[in-house]
């Protein structure tokens, strides 16, 4: 055997091996998609306003602190989410150099500027384009920890786009799409806040109050400018939707846990237990030892969970009751351990496969390719005669090279994948037809086996060359530019194109110069 149809054979063989082993089990080595294993997939948008809103609400609580300090006067400071700035409503003019030096103390580098008898404080656009950037990216890896903390395998959690707001998450093999959604879409913020007590309530008893506007005339039809009006979660109390009135300011939130767990508690209840921060634990402790006695409200996404009497000073440990089955304590636990997102998400599609139709979905994919295969390797049998069974060779190597390469990569296949590995099907064909026909050509011109064998492999390759690489550049474009369907199509036209380059040039070739052998005489050819 010549050297160079040696280390032809040694190099197919190796790769043949290569591709065995990284599709061996093919259950598995080979990731499906959701299409074919069932399972959810969710495209949200990241809601970077409240991040610039929380930003806004956090320096209007510092400053409305430190304006109390220095004993500026002034009507309050509203928010404006569309400017991007804070208002401070009638301000002392009299005093307006001590308010702007307070201002560019806390907030430097923020414009200050005076409209009537209000004072406006932007915040630079730089900063604002950096909190949005950070709420996507803070969204996304905290997204990621919960959905791996989930306990599921082979899920993608990206970003779609380049400075976009979007995230993709796409988990295979779940069997409760609700439960995953409010896993990975809720910003479990969690609150503590004081309840501020009507007048007209000061003796106890309070439970709230049907309407919000109800609430406001217990206050005499204005509530204080450090209360707000909460509504109650009806899955905490009972069925129940009351509004509460509760502190502005919050002296710890969920994103100074130290850890969350889910347990029981004395009757059997599903509760979370919690533990704060030392620093946190020191405010809470003064918190709570400074309102022994009043009520203290828990709100998760600004809806009110519960409602407990403060009995004695806390510090370091809570936790949270009123949660309904243990799986929720278990959800929530999770979401307040990873983080609360800082900005809600809106789900903006949303497409769920069941593990049934996923596998219907196998079953009529492999079924096709199965179908499409036979047709063409009976035509090619037929119509060739024994070199068509160098091209069936050649073809099942290309299938196992598509799969094995998808395989190494860890590449997912899908429903549209299958489509490209059906396709690639007629394009290797199409390729081993070019060449045949070539040497067919060759040899009614009377030129001797060998020879007519050589012109044909060579004389194609440039036709298969051309056609192959016009089909890569369609299909790179399509893989840019798509969505995910689209891009598995691609992604499997790709690697099956350069498949068949392998098989019907390399492979097939080297058949041909193993069956002609090296010195013998060949005056027929099976084509």
């Amino acid at each position: 055997m010549r050297k160079n149809l040696q280390w032809k054979l040694l190099l197919t063989l190796a790769v043949t091996a290569v591709c065995a082993w990284f599709i061996i089990p093919p259950s598995q080595k080979i990731r499906l998609g959701l299409d074919l294993k069932g399972g959810i997939h969710l495209a949200l948008r990241v809601e970077t306003d409240d991040a610039v809103k929380s930003v806004l609400d956090n320096r209007n609580e510092a400053l409305v602190g430190e304006f109390a300090k220095r004993t500026l006067s002034h009507r309050g400071i509203e928010s404006e989410l569309k400017t991007a700035s804070l208002l401070i409503k009638g301000f002392d003019a009299v005093a307006r150099d001590e308010f702007t030096k307070t201002i560019n103390t806390q907030l430097p580098g923020y414009a200050i500027a005076q409209v009537g008898a209000d004072l406006r404080i932007t915040i630079p656009a730089m900063e604002v384009t950096r909190i949005r950037e950070e709420a996507v990216n803070d969204t996304l890896e905290r997204i990621r920890v919960r959905v791996d903390a989930f306990g599921v395998a082979e899920y993608t959690v990206q970003r779609q786009g380049i400075n976009s707001d979007r995230i993709l998450i796409q988990i295979p093999g779940v069997d409760d799409p609700e439960r995953v959604k409010d896993l990975v879409a809720k910003p479990a913020f969690l609150e503590f806040k004081k309840v501020v007590l009507p007048p007209a309530a000061a003796g106890g008893g309070f439970r709230g109050t049907e309407t919000r506007e109800q609430l406001v005339a217990l206050f005499g039809g204005q509530l204080p400018a450090d209360v707000e009006a909460y509504q109650s979660d009806p899955n905490s109390f009972d069925g129940r939707m009351a509004w509460w009135p509760l502190s502005l300011s919050s002296p710890v939130t969920g994103n100074e846990l130290l850890n969350a767990r889910p347990s029981r508690g004395e009757m059997g209840s599903a509760e979370v237990q919690f533990s704060l921060t030392p620093d946190a634990g020191t405010r809470f402790e003064a918190f709570t030892s400074a309102n022994i006695g009043n009520q203290l409200a828990s709100l998760l996404d600004k809806r009110l969970i519960q409602v407990a009497t403060i009995q004695d000073a806390i510090r370091e440990n809570g936790r949270i009751t009123n949660i309904g089955l243990m799986r929720d304590a278990d959800d929530l636990a999770l979401k307040l351990r990873s983080g609360a997102l800082p900005a809600s998400t809106t789900v903006l599609e949303e497409r769920t496969v069941g593990p049934s139709l996923g596998a219907d979905s196998v079953r009529q994919g492999v079924t096709a390719a199965l179908a499409g295969l036979i047709i063409s390797v009976g035509f090619m049998v037929f119509y060739y005669k024994g070199s068509g069974i160098n091209a069936v060779v050649a073809l099942s190597l290309n299938v196992l090279l598509i799969l094995g390469i998808m395989s190494g990569f860890g590449a997912t296949l899908t429903l549209p994948g299958i489509a490209g590995v059906i396709l690639t099907f007629g394009m290797a064909l199409d390729a081993n037809v070019l060449i045949f026909e070539r040497i067919r050509e060759e040899m009614r011109l009377g030129k001797p086996v060998r020879t007519s064998v050589e012109a044909g492999f060579q004389k194609a390759f440039r036709t298969i060359l051309d056609s192959n690489l016009t089909t890569v550049i369609a299909a790179v474009l399509l893989f840019q530019f798509g969505t995910g369907p689209i891009k598995g199509f691609a992604f499997t036209l790709v690697i099956g194109l350069a498949a068949s380059m392998f098989t019907a040039i390399f492979v097939s070739r080297m058949m041909f110069e193993f069956i002609l052998g090296e010195g013998k005489r060949v005056d027929r050819l099976s084509i």
